[in-house]
């Protein structure tokens, strides 16, 4: 091979260099570009990485207090279910409480009833030991006005016979039969007087335990 073809295979391989250099260099400022841009979305990656920390962080605490909220809630609802059971035993046990007292009221309406009935039972018969003792008191006025004019009868009698004997013109046992007679009305009057003041002490008696 002459020099000639050496210069130029020469040549041609220092041409093909300089192309692959050049090559090279597009290729090297592309990767710088590359590299330049990966930097960059590196460095956003970082910053979006560090603002995720920052999020869960804040998730996990947010999800700690909800996980507290809802223990909290749950003891809530426990209590609140005591609460209602407790409840509904009261209702029951006040429902049972009206129950009693509508019969009560329901018994002391009758009894009240009854006592009117009473009441009027007892005023008619206060009303007829009134009149009982109107008509006693009258019997009384009635037997002690006769009491009074056989006791006249009797002393104008006693000393009418008294003066006939003195003067002879009547029997003395006659006279006396008949005072004695007239005696025996005056103690019979005086018992049925007795007697009327006891039934009407009784029918007072009466008349106050009724009252």
């Amino acid at each position: 091979m002459s020099d000639s073809e050496i210069l130029q295979q020469i040549l041609a391989v220092t041409q093909s260099l300089k192309a692959d250099v050049s090559s090279l260099k597009t290729d090297v400022g592309s990767l710088k570009a590359d590299v330049s841009s990966l930097k960059t979305d590196v460095g956003s990656l970082k910053a979006d990485v560090s603002s995720l920390k920052t999020d869960v962080g804040s998730l996990k605490a947010d999800v700690s207090s909800l996980k507290t909220d809802v223990g909290s809630l749950k003891a809530d609802v426990s209590s609140l279910k005591t609460d209602v059971g407790s409840l509904k035993a009261d209702v029951s046990s006040l429902k049972t409480d009206v129950g009693t007292l509508k019969t009560d009221v329901s018994s002391l309406k009758t009894d009240v009833e009854s006592l009117k009935t009473d009441m009027k039972t007892v005023k008619s018969d206060v009303q007829d030991l009134k009149s009982d003792v109107r008509t006693l008191k009258t019997d009384m006025q009635d037997t002690k006005h006769r009491i009074t004019s056989l006791e006249l009868t009797l002393e104008n009698e006693t000393n009418r016979n008294i003066r006939l004997i003195a003067e002879g013109h009547l029997d003395l046992g006659r006279k006396l039969d008949q005072a004695l007679m007239v005696e025996n009305q005056k103690e019979m009057l005086l018992i049925r007087v007795n007697t009327l003041e006891n039934e009407m002490r009784k029918l007072k008696e009466q008349m106050v335990t009724t009252s």
